[in-house]
């Protein structure tokens, strides 16, 4: 954790703009020892990282990162079947207090991608992937549920789904443990752990836990990797590397997450798997500035669509499609600073069909959030007020503290344009 810890601290300053001279003096060291911290020639101490924390603005991050022990990252527990019912009982039946901050997140996250890339080079076989057996009725059952779950989430928001995802990952690993299944089954079995696992991580994500989200997504990759399904572990990484990359200065972590996803499953996802991982890259890429890198990411992600679908494609991949790589597309335009560019790319979404109103409004609300930000950005007022006001349409019956920050942020760029009626009615009355 140490030399963790020392790397986010550099990022964050870094990522501040502060000078050296400037954070020495406001944190009450002096300069060459807050090098020499930084340096790993002097310890982290609670002073020096509560004076970051303080100096940087980063919410106790750097303070609670040295004190936490609560995690099992941080108790080594070996990748294997007992190892990974130890991460899930404990995950379960512990605490709900988030004592990581995303920064901290981000740093386990890179821990729990790479002791997954080990784990399964220590199992890795050529086998093709084959359907799997539908095994006992139950399970049938809850994976049923969990499809459920994963369109509440996207037509409701995560408010309700946190709760629903750990019970049902509560019954996945009694029965797990019930000693009554054979060998396949009980792989199954770790195969929708992990997407149970997923379920709560991401819905504690949107609702801006990062803390607990980052230990769900650690037992969701345990899950696949005692399952052999590296499939279901790159799935769980793809939303980790959001949470990565929604994080300041932490967009060339998701980038590194993304890509062990991308090794593991080279030889045996899908076409849309490859275009969803690519698209993924592109937005965090997106982050850094890489434009030319985050082109050629989209561009693999559309070609990979063009192939069509796949009888092995996931069944958790129904959302990906044109409309959603072109909302990706417009997002990370935005994001370099091409707002004309984003507002073809959400255009093209449309035009592609794509169902954000009744199936995925959550989602819908921050990509047109992110459509009247570009149209902001080109001064058409009236297109970002249309815009603004159909994202908060969507986003009525939605409960998503991420979609409710996006939408925020939108509404405190427009506050400078009052002056304009549309715009005025709009932050009045929404």
């Amino acid at each position: 954790m140490p030399d963790q810890l020392r790397d986010e601290m550099r990022k964050a300053r870094k990522a501040s703009g502060m000078v050296w001279a400037r954070l020495a003096r406001e944190a009450g060291f002096g300069e060459a020892y807050l090098r020499n911290v930084e340096n790993g020639n002097r310890s982290v101490t609670v002073a020096v990282a509560t004076a970051y924390d303080r100096v940087l603005r980063t919410g106790g991050t750097f303070a609670a990162a040295l004190h936490e022990t609560g995690s099992t990252i941080d108790k080594n527990v070996p990748w294997d079947q007992p190892g990974g019912l130890t991460v899930l009982a404990e995950l379960l039946n512990g605490s709900s207090v988030d004592r990581r901050g995303f920064l901290s997140a981000g740093a386990a996250l890179s821990v729990s991608a790479s002791s997954w890339s080990k784990a399964l080079e220590r199992i890795r076989t050529a086998r093709t992937p084959v359907p799997l057996p539908d095994g006992p009725a139950l399970l049938t059952h809850v994976n049923a549920r969990l499809d459920h779950l994963r369109h509440l989430d996207d037509e409701l928001g995560s408010g309700e789904v946190c709760q629903l995802a750990r019970d049902e990952l509560s019954l996945i690993v009694r029965l797990i443990t019930s000693g009554r299944y054979d060998e396949a089954t009980v792989g199954r079995l770790h195969s929708t752990a992990s997407e149970a696992a997923r379920q709560v991580a991401w819905s504690a994500f949107d609702q801006g836990r990062p803390g607990i989200a980052q230990r769900f997504f650690d037992g969701s990759l345990r899950a696949s990797a005692e399952a052999r399904d590296p499939i279901s572990g790159a799935y769980a990484l793809s939303f980790a590397a959001i949470q990565c990359y929604s994080t300041p200065g932490q967009a060339g972590r998701a980038v590194s997450l993304l890509e062990a996803a991308q090794e593991q499953v080279r030889r045996k996802a899908t076409p849309r798997m490859h275009a969803m991982l690519a698209a993924r890259i592109a937005r965090a890429l997106s982050k850094t500035g890489a434009k030319k890198e985050c082109a050629h990411q989209l561009g693999i992600a559309r070609a990979a669509l063009d192939k069509g679908r796949h009888d092995y494609d996931p069944q958790t991949l129904y959302w990906v499609d044109y409309g959603e790589i072109e909302m990706i597309a417009g997002s990370s335009a935005l994001q370099l600073g091409d707002p004309a560019e984003a507002v073809r790319r959400f255009e093209a979404a449309m035009q592609a069909s794509y169902p954000g109103d009744v199936e995925y409004p959550r989602s819908n609300a921050i990509y047109l959030a992110r459509a009247a930000e570009a149209h902001l950005a080109m001064h058409d007022l009236d297109a970002a007020v249309a815009n603004a006001r159909h994202a908060s349409r969507c986003l009525g019956s939605v409960d998503s503290a991420r979609s409710a920050s996006e939408l925020k942020g939108l509404r405190e760029q427009l506050a400078t344009h009052t002056s304009h009626t549309a715009v005025r009615e709009f932050l009045e009355v929404g």
